[in-house]
């Protein structure tokens, strides 16, 4: 560039213009890029940048500047000459008071925050003056704005530095703050005191409004200073008030409380919360608005914090009490008929205000409520009544759900307070009895359409969230949610207050028969008035939502419970069997799933109902209510129904085979229709998930134990008769077919759908009883042998493979016993002979495909095996380990393959787990002695493969293999003393730590720092002498980018301390030190003389 900096300015105008201009080329906008680069990182161009910024008003052209100098601060700072430091620290802040008010409030910023990175660097050592300075700006009436920017930021950057400091600095700079912390905030009040003093004064105080003192309200209000609020606010004091509100709220969000955050201060900020309760079209509404969203954001920033010192109990209750005040000043309508003017009070503030302020109730109840509830001076009742009216006066569904989640915060804070002083539960229930009975009424009446079908129908009912439901039904969930925890505490009275309502709609849906018309051809309703049309609509959604809320709270009928609820639980149940049946004949659909999912809900009531007539001679009630409700529910186990209710009918069906177990259900006549079903061979066939739900639960008829009978009674010889012949009925075709297998795709269709069904009969019956499984696998056991042999025909196809394998896998993890050791083995050793290195190798590298799903299935097959206890399949160990590291291993090493990875390090480390003495052969005795005597080890050479597979992983950047992996190699440590023993010790663990250590300076796996941290302890913790006095001057010595000096310093400051938050500091320290250094060192011209 040319010698005069006239000439160097202009030349660099242009090129900035030329650069940002629409025409320019990459390649030339690259070029530039280059000149601009090279001319930055000249000595002494932050002189010519200077002048720049002194004499340009192009705004690229500062910005340009102001990154020269931001780069030299924080990256080169410490090469610098001193004499050079002097002048920026004496001309920057100049040029920032000449030129504030005409630069744009980005540049004016950026300078700003330049200053602020030079005083991180050098206060109070070398710019003694530079907090100070900003002090005397804040306490300048025409400087103050400036003066809240550089201090706001000073918080910002010099309590969270980045890493170009040591973590002595940083605690230095975070003490030298804490210290100036009352001054600041003496300012800041000094500020918001003075402006509002100023415009209440020049305002007439108003009269009081006739609600202001309305009968109930608390006396706390008088606490607030004065009720007036200004009217009008000057535009620069209006922004003088939100730089100091920005100021506090980041003060707050790292200050502790304490005695500096003065009752003053906090009256100063409820003052300004109070511009966000004012409503209406006034001049700069907006403005006051914001100032409103702010104070609460201060306030908010308090809240959290959930250390209070004792001392400072006190003050949060002033705090609460003058929120209190506000949350009154929000609910308070102007007009005791107008029902709707506090939602619409509501809805005419600012939207952030209204958020901020639920945030703030929302961390008084969920952070706070356990503080102040029992202090006498806080109407908790009173609250809970403002927050109702609040809540039910929401003019958005969001603001509502909000609010509904801090009314589920508060019942689980009450639930858990009963649960713990079981001996006073009456007392504290009933002080908040009308309350929550209240709570139901209305959050039933929300969701009903007859009384909010306006509201109601605005929300989405279509499109799925992230959690696949609609808008409407989280809605609904969040609703129900609440009605729930309110049954856990007040059981009767929910009961009686929700089955009404359930019975109104109940009326009028099963009074539909009466308007059915029946033709030749159809049936249908004849109610064309559109005031009866709207109100049956109304009353269909309703009783959906009803059936929906009843099944929720079926849980609280059963257990310790269910006697003294057994009539309430009864009536439920008959009517959803009412409805079960009714909706047969009136197809509604909505109502009859929701019927079906209730009526499923109440399975282990029934249960209980099936355990407690056992005892008894009359069981005609519970005979007759499943009775009923199988007679209703299987004609909708048909091809032809709508497939959604066919499935949830497929579901109550499984719930009644596997959670109720009655021991007439097989024989029942709509049963035995259902069996007829399944096992004739005819066109209908149900849908796969149908299909596959109705054998499980007829599969589980035949199996399950029925509940609190003797063995002698369970009739075993007949049902596992009946199971041998639905499962041979079920796989007919599939034993049927051709061997080598033809192209017929109905080959594939045929083994895909039986493989499925099969699994799922296995699955169902794996936790179950011996004598269960036993049945099943006899029944099993041909189409076992059919599958192994059809295995290697189909090899090539990985979707038919993959199938075979799930299969395989269900079976081993439910009925490996059953099976006995020859046939696993004959199993294991076909796979093994069938999966080469070349057919895994086509497999894996097809990355997600089946093939990969299928080396992933087979995989953890083999992790089952080598789980299994005892010595049964220990000869089978070394050709595992082998397919594992010297076929698996080597294809996925150095790729990518996350799924097949993750699969083969879990294999390795059960091998490694769960046969420890496969490659330790630790006696008992020495165990016990835990002499010095020599491990004896075998499999050596596997043993290092295996731990260099690990360290290897370490190296990668999957961060999920990371975490798992290091997970395996603590738990090894903590069951088999893996770090401890002595070929480790000796020749790993010392690389071990070394890579986790390189892993924290790369910053590569951050998310993971505290666990990296943990096994680095653990490690270290086998010989701390060693740790200290070995292996860290000698990591520090293959540190790369260090003088001596700095070396000393780092061992020196990492103290030899054996307890782990000592240690972790130590590592923080070392790691961030280690990193500070390498960035002076690099920023340092070259040739310089290190000290």
């Amino acid at each position: 560039m040319p010698a005069s900096e006239e000439t160097s300015l202009r030349a660099l105008e242009s090129l900035m213009t030329e650069f940002f201009h629409s025409c320019t080329t990459n390649d030339r906008k690259r070029e530039i890029e280059e000149l601009l680069n090279s001319f930055a990182g000249q000595p002494g161009s932050w002189r010519h940048c200077l002048y720049f910024l002194s004499n340009s008003r192009n705004e690229y052209v500062m910005m340009y500047s102001l990154t020269v100098f931001e780069n030299l601060v924080n990256k080169m700072w410490v090469g610098v000459a001193s004499e050079d430091k002097a002048e920026l620290r004496s001309c920057l802040p100049k040029l920032l008071l000449s030129q504030h008010t005409l630069l744009p409030f980005f540049i004016r910023n950026k300078l700003c925050k330049v200053i602020v990175d030079i005083g991180r660097q050098d206060w109070p050592m070398f710019y003694h003056d530079f907090f100070s300075n900003t002090l005397q700006l804040v306490q300048s009436p025409s400087l103050a704005p400036l003066g809240l920017v550089l201090l706001k930021m000073t918080s910002e950057e010099l309590v969270c530095p980045r890493e170009d400091l040591s973590v002595a600095r940083k605690e230095e700079l975070k003490k030298l703050l804490l210290e100036q912390i009352p001054t600041v905030l003496n300012l800041l009040t000094g500020i918001l005191e003075t402006v509002w003093d100023k415009h209440s004064v020049t305002v007439t105080t108003p009269p009081p409004s006739p609600t202001s003192r309305e009968t109930g309200e608390s006396p706390f209000c008088c606490l607030m200073v004065g009720d007036s609020t200004p009217v009008g606010l000057e535009s620069e004091s209006g922004t003088l008030c939100l730089l100091a509100l920005e100021c506090l709220a980041h003060l707050f969000s790292w200050i502790p409380l304490s005695s500096s955050i003065t009752p003053a201060l906090l009256a100063s900020i409820f003052h300004f919360a109070r511009f966000g309760c004012q409503t209406g079209q006034m001049i700069g509404h907006a403005d006051r608005a914001r100032l409103g969203v702010m104070a609460m954001s201060c306030i908010n920033e308090l809240m959290c914090k959930n250390c209070v010192p004792l001392d400072f109990e006190e003050f949060l209750l002033r705090m609460f009490q003058q929120t209190f005040y506000l949350l009154q000043r929000l609910t308070n309508s102007h007009s005791h008929t107008n029902t709707h003017s506090v939602k619409n009070r509501l809805q005419e503030l600012d939207e952030s205000y209204v958020e901020k302020f639920t945030d703030f109730l929302r961390l008084f109840v969920s952070v706070h409520l356990r503080r102040i509830e029992s202090n006498t001076q806080f109407p908790l009742v009173e609250f809970l009544a403002l927050l109702f009216k609040y809540t039910f006066n929401q003019p958005t569904h969001e603001g509502y759900l909000a609010c509904l989640d801090i009314w589920s915060i508060f019942l689980d804070y009450l639930t858990t307070k009963i649960r713990s002083r079981l001996a006073d539960r009456d007392s504290v229930l009933n002080r908040y009895k009308d309350a929550l009975v209240l709570l139901l009424r209305e959050v039933l009446n929300r969701i009903q359409f007859r009384l909010n079908q306006s509201q109601l129908e605005e929300l989405d009912d279509e499109t799925l969230d992230d959690d696949q439901q609609t808008e409407w039904q989280r809605y609904l969930r969040q609703s129900l949610e609440v009605v729930a925890r309110v049954m856990e505490l007040l059981p009767s009275q929910t009961f009686s207050i929700l089955f009404p309502v359930l019975q109104e709609d109940l009326d009028i849906y099963l009074g539909l028969q009466q308007f059915i018309v029946t033709t030749r051809t159809n049936r249908r309703l004849n109610i064309t008035a559109e005031a009866d049309c709207r109100k049956l609509h109304c009353a269909l959604r309703d009783l959906s939502s009803l059936l929906q809320a009843v099944g929720r709270l079926a849980e609280f009928f059963t257990g310790d419970v269910f006697t003294a609820r057994f009539n309430d639980a009864l009536a439920i149940v008959q009517r959803l069997v009412e409805v079960t049946c009714y909706g047969s004949q009136i197809i509604h659909k909505q109502n009859q799933l929701m019927s079906l999912a209730a009526l499923q809900a109440y399975s282990h009531w029934l249960a209980q109902f099936c355990s407690e007539v056992q005892r008894q001679q009359d069981q005609t009630q519970f005979v007759d209510l499943i009775t009923s409700s199988m007679a209703a529910t299987t004609p909708l186990i048909n091809a032809k129904v709508p497939e959604k209710l066919l499935v949830s009918a497929c579901h109550l069906l499984v719930s009644m085979a596997t959670t109720v177990r009655p021991v007439f259900l097989v024989s029942l006549p709509a049963i035995q229709n259902v069996f007829n079903l399944i096992t004739e061979n005819h066109n209908h066939r149900l849908p796969q998930e149908a299909h596959v739900l109705v054998c499980r639960a007829l599969s589980n008829m035949l199996l399950l134990p029925w509940p609190s009978l003797p063995e002698a009674e369970q009739q075993w010889p007949s049902r596992s008769t009946s199971h041998a012949r639905l499962v041979s009925t079920l796989t007919h075709q599939y034993r049927l077919l051709p061997r080598p297998p033809d192209h017929h795709t109905n080959s594939k269709v045929v083994l895909q759908q039986t493989l499925c069904v099969l699994r799922d009969v296995v699955d169902s019956i794996s936790g179950e009883a011996t004598k269960s499984r036993q049945i099943c696998y006899q029944s099993l056991q041909e189409s076992v042998q059919v599958t192994l042999a059809l295995f290697p025909l189909y090899i090539q196809q990985p979707d038919v493979t993959d199938e075979m394998l799930s299969f395989f896998l269900t079976l081993f993890q439910a009925l490996r016993v059953q099976m006995g050791v020859a046939f696993t083995e004959q199993i294991i050793q076909t796979f093994l002979s069938m999966f080469t290195r070349d057919q895994l190798a086509v497999s894996i590298l097809q990355e997600g495909s089946a093939g990969s799903k299928v080396v992933e299935k087979f995989l953890k097959i083999l992790q089952v095996v080598v789980q299994e206890p005892g010595q049964t399949f220990k000869p089978m160990l070394p050709s595992i380990l082998s397919l594992c590291m010297e076929q698996v291993y080597p294809i996925v090493a150095e790729r990518s393959c996350p799924d097949v990875k993750a699969e083969m390090f879990e294999l390795l480390f059960q091998i490694l787990h769960q046969n420890w003495r496969f490659f330790f052969k630790t006696s008992v005795l020495s165990s016990v002695q835990r002499s010095g005597a020599e491990e004896h080890m075998e499999n050596q050479a596997q043993f290092i493969a295996a731990m260099q597979a690990f360290g290897q992983s370490f190296l990668q950047p999957d961060i999920h293999i990371f975490k798992q992996n290091l997970r395996y190699l603590e738990i090894l440590n903590s069951k088999h003393k893996l770090y401890h023993r002595k070929l480790f010790r000796s020749s790993m663990l010392f690389h071990f730590i070394n890579v986790l250590l390189q892993v924290l300076l790369h910053k590569s796996h951050d998310l993971l720092q505290d666990d990296i941290t943990l096994a680095l302890y653990n490690m270290a913790a086998v010989d701390f002498q060693a740790f200290y006095s070995s292996f860290l001057p000698e990591f520090l010595n293959g540190c790369q980018g260090l003088d001596p000096h700095q070396r000393t310093t780092l061992a020196r400051n990492f103290t030899p301390e054996r307890d782990l938050p000592s240690f972790s500091q130590g590592v923080y320290r070392l790691v961030n030190d280690l990193r500070f250094y390498r960035l002076c060192n690099g920023s340092l011209p070259p040739g310089t003389l290190k000290l």
